[in-house]
């Protein structure tokens, strides 16, 4: 059974060698309106760039209430090597305690691209629901031309499982297909 306790007693900050994944707080307003600003960033995300600086600064404050809400855990992306700068956030949502399942999302700054930061992180966050967590099934929905967030999903042992055609209305994008990619923790105990 997933263990909420780890996931929102207290905030989850996970490390590795390269990245610290921690919490996203008002001071990093400058990084994630560079992400969130940038209309590349979310060509193939159900998500709306937001260029006004308020607008921002309102949704960072959302993700601390979701977290408290106990419905979505967004991590800012922190290289180790300068861990105050915030390069991405990876987020974990739609907790389904009865199916054991998450899903996760995940987005960086366009600058950081291309450098396996989000295939660290993917790999930190997997780890952590799965070995922390108990989490049976993770999965992530990715537009079908988005090749890079493919290769980061199958990268860390996620497996297609195939194309929901004209299944979700994602913001911006109208009707879209979604190819679902999922890892369960039997394939992530394999691979291990």
């Amino acid at each position: 059974m997933m263990d909420s306790n780890v996931l929102f007693k207290e905030f989850p900050v996970l490390k590795s060698d390269k990245l610290t994944l921690g919490p996203i707080e008002d001071h990093h307003l400058e990084e994630v309106f560079e992400i969130y600003s940038n209309d590349k960033v979310f060509e193939y995300c159900g998500i709306i760039p937001k260029h006004k600086k308020d607008s921002v600064m309102t949704m960072i404050r959302h993700f601390k209430r979701d977290y408290h809400k106990k419905t979505r855990l967004k991590w800012g992306i922190f290289p180790d090597n300068q861990s105050n700068t915030l390069v991405g956030i990876i987020e974990a949502f739609e907790f389904n305690q009865r199916i054991n399942k998450v899903t996760i999302g995940y987005f960086l700054a366009e600058r950081h691209w291309g450098k396996g930061i989000a295939s660290e992180a993917v790999n930190m966050v997997v780890r952590f629901l799965i070995e922390d967590a108990k989490v049976s099934r993770i999965q992530a929905d990715v537009m079908p031309p988005n090749e890079v967030s493919k290769r980061v999903l199958l990268k860390n042992g996620f497996i297609k499982e195939g194309t929901l055609r004209q299944a979700a209305s994602w913001s911006g994008k109208g009707v879209v297909d979604l190819e679902i990619y999922s890892l369960l923790k039997e394939d992530f105990q394999r691979e291990k």
